[in-house]
């Protein structure tokens, strides 16, 4: 089977690990170890900002980011249904109100004229997901947060690689929340990534990822523990290296994919612009004039002839138990209901070869 995504590791993060094992420290107690801090810096440059928080994973980020940001009880936070749940997790966790708002049906992100109808007296912030490695369109939401007041808070968890008008992904936004988790473009098993060129929120951020402290012992404001452990930094710091290499053979893949897919007219395939360019976390297509029952049929054949093909995300959050009873959204989601019935990804990452990416491709053909 070929996998949808697999961590790319070798013997040089097996080395990293012992080295901390064996001279320390594993940890540290304001989660600022010498490891820690060497991740964070290559991660700020290498996203183009100042400053990178390093936390135990992307969920603590957002959630790290939205508390830095001022987010409180009954604050409203624009969010997509289209995502995964830790989205909309990270906005209840610190007492606010997800509002969730369409998406662009081509690109799957928040739709920025559906924001500004979404905007009320309560609203906060808005949060933005990179989807599959596709950034949302940054400029005009940063245009609606600045004339509203609001914070702009990106969840790039899927975006390693991923640029918008020329930049890093997150660049735009007050705050940009990364994920390391093993599917993702890079790894360190777990652990997220705070970025930020905020000085005052660089600080927050650092405190709240250590219980509210600056010293040991000496909570300043509510926090949490969100560390790093060294562990996982060194295992980032050879990751982080690796990366620009990580991303090229993506882009190959999905480039070599494109070429073959495209002879279909039953699919529309993911695609770049002048100012948004992928990652290819993951490649992401549609098929067209589908029911939920096809598209779910298409995944089990290729699943029978050895492509685990997978569907993100066939649950909208808004339908979720929880979401539904609790902040259920006002309005239908016309796009985002269409678009979690209809799209499907295959796999792209740098483990895949061209022999497999052709046997991909025509397989799908086949099927269809």
């Amino acid at each position: 089977m070929i996998p949808i995504n697999k961590p790319q590791t070798d013997e040089a993060e097996v080395q990293a690990v012992i080295e901390v094992m064996r001279k320390g420290p594993i940890t540290n107690a304001l989660g600022a170890g010498p490891k820690v801090l060497e991740f964070e810096k290559l991660f700020a440059e290498f996203a183009g900002v100042k400053h990178a928080v390093a936390v135990n994973t992307g969920t603590a980020a957002l959630h790290a980011a939205i508390m830095a940001l001022g987010v409180k009880r009954d604050d409203e936070v624009i969010v997509p249904s289209f995502s995964f749940v830790a989205t909309a997790e990270a906005v209840v966790l610190a007492g606010g109100k997800p509002v969730f708002t369409d998406i662009n049906p081509r690109t799957y992100t928040l739709s920025p004229t559906a924001v500004e109808k979404a905007i009320t007296k309560k609203t906060k912030a808005i949060m933005p997901v990179d989807l599959y490695g596709f950034s949302a369109d940054m400029k005009p939401l940063r245009e609606i947060a600045d004339k509203h007041g609001l914070c702009l808070v990106s969840d790039a968890a899927q975006a390693h690689g991923t640029t918008y008008a020329g930049k890093p992904a997150g660049t735009f936004a007050d705050a940009a929340c990364w994920s390391l988790y093993a599917s993702k473009n890079m790894t360190t098993g777990e652990g997220g990534v705070i970025t930020t060129n905020n000085d005052r929120t660089n600080e927050i951020l650092r405190m709240i990822r250590t219980h509210g402290e600056k010293t040991k012992y000496a909570s300043e404001i509510l926090g949490s523990n969100y560390r790093m452990p060294e562990l996982e930094a060194a295992i980032g710091i050879v990751q982080m290296r690796k990366l620009p290499t990580f991303i090229a053979k993506r882009r190959q893949n999905a480039e070599q994919l494109t070429k073959i897919l495209q002879t279909s007219d039953k699919i529309d395939l993911p695609f770049e612009t002048e100012t948004q360019h992928h990652s290819w976390y993951l490649y992401t297509a549609r098929l067209k004039q589908s029911t939920e029952i096809q598209r779910n049929k298409l995944i089990e054949d290729l699943k029978a002839k050895g492509i685990c093909a997978e569907a993100y995300y066939v649950n909208p959050i808004h339908t979720m138990p929880f979401y539904y009873e609790n902040y259920g959204a006002t309005s239908s989601l016309p796009e985002t209901e269409k678009a979690s019935k209809q799209v499907f990804s295959l796999p792209v990452h740098p483990g895949v070869n061209k022999e497999e990416i052709a046997f991909i491709g025509e397989t799908v053909l086949n099927v269809l």
